[in-house]
């Protein structure tokens, strides 16, 4: 049986905010931002994730709020839940959905959410340091294959016939998109003692500066001349989607790192499959076109590659600053405020 925590149960004055479905990890940080909803809204929190569309339209029905993590809101829902499916208000009346995350475009269509009425939010920066770090560990475990060392050791292999380590330090750490991840991930590469550059548009000179990397002129530069090349754009339609290419992949060097932890669609459809399918570009991939992976994607069968499921913001540090803003976005949205605003109503 799912447990529901609820604030407030009495006061059905006030707005509802629900969140149909919720990540384990995220419980206990959420709920510890709840009071600042005091004499604002009700909670409603449903303590289990699921990603049924039915049941997160079913608990949503008399919502005002909506707090979205972890699951795609279909088109098809987003119409449910806001009053402009089949059966009208009748099924939803939802006027704002706060984003548990920055990348709010991967899971909700923005145009349709706007055409509605309704105001999209997010969370900026909380995870800088987690995806910065991540990064880090999957660079690790392509050059020092931790977890084969680990396996092998429990198993009575004492002998490792893997080949040697590399190391980072010494070599070339090339980033692409230089915001608050990629100029942490910066800053960390120089406390590893690599030479550290950047391609990133829009971004001014001082910040380069200020995280120890030196700006390079375009994006193919930048990938042939890295030993690592590590992706930290935003996804942006109009602007970054799609942004690197078949073209940009073909300056990769054998042997060269290549990482993302961003998002797989600011990649062109099907370039990084084909490049890294040669087999001479080790990979760490934390983003995928089709998530949740599955074991017979073609990405999952390539040699040499190591891949996550989507974690690096996942870490104790992210879910608190990650839930205090997205209450804060609820609470500002309730008392006629503006707070991380993605699509106005």
């Amino acid at each position: 049986m799912t447990q529901v925590y609820e604030t407030q149960a009495e006061r059905t004055d006030l707005p509802l905010v629900v969140m149909p479905s919720v990540l384990d990890s995220m419980v206990e940080p959420i709920r510890s931002q709840f009071p600042r909803l005091r004499d604002v809204a009700r909670v409603r929190m449903y303590e289990e994730f699921t990603s049924d569309e039915d049941s997160i339209a079913e608990r949503l029905h008399d919502a005002d709020v909506l707090l979205v993590g972890g699951y795609h809101i279909s088109d098809d829902l987003l119409r449910r839940i806001t009053g402009h499916g089949p059966q009208g208000e009748a099924e939803g009346h939802v006027k704002c959905i706060v984003f548990c995350g920055t990348g709010v475009a991967s899971y909700v269509d923005l145009d349709l959410a706007r055409e509605f009425g309704v105001r999209v939010c997010n969370a900026e920066h909380y995870g800088d340091h987690a995806v910065a770090e991540h990064a880090f560990a999957l660079m690790f475990e392509l050059i020092r294959r931790v977890g084969e060392l680990d396996k092998d050791v429990k198993a009575g292999n004492w002998a490792w016939k893997g080949g040697d380590g590399l190391q980072l330090a010494g070599r070339r750490l090339g980033i692409i998109g230089l915001g608050g991840i990629g100029s942490t991930v910066a800053s960390i590469g120089k406390a590893f003692g690599m030479e550290v550059s950047a391609w990133s548009s829009h971004v001014p000179d001082e910040l380069f500066e200020r995280c120890g990397a030196t700006p390079v002129a375009s994006m193919d530069e930048l990938i042939e001349s890295s030993d690592v090349v590590s992706v930290h754009l935003p996804l942006i339609d109009g602007a970054t989607r799609g942004i690197i290419t078949v073209a940009n992949l073909e300056h990769l060097r054998p042997g060269t790192l290549f990482i993302n932890t961003a998002r797989s669609e600011v990649i062109e459809s099907g370039a990084l499959l084909a490049r890294l399918q040669r087999g001479d570009i080790p990979a760490g991939l934390d983003v995928f076109d089709h998530e949740p992976l599955k074991s017979d994607d073609a990405i999952c069968q390539i040699p040499g590659i190591v891949l996550t499921p989507h974690v690096g913001w996942r870490t104790d540090g992210a879910f608190k600053e990650l839930t205090r803003q997205m209450v804060e976005c609820v609470h500002a949205f309730l008392t006629g405020g503006e707070f991380n605003v993605v699509v106005h109503e």
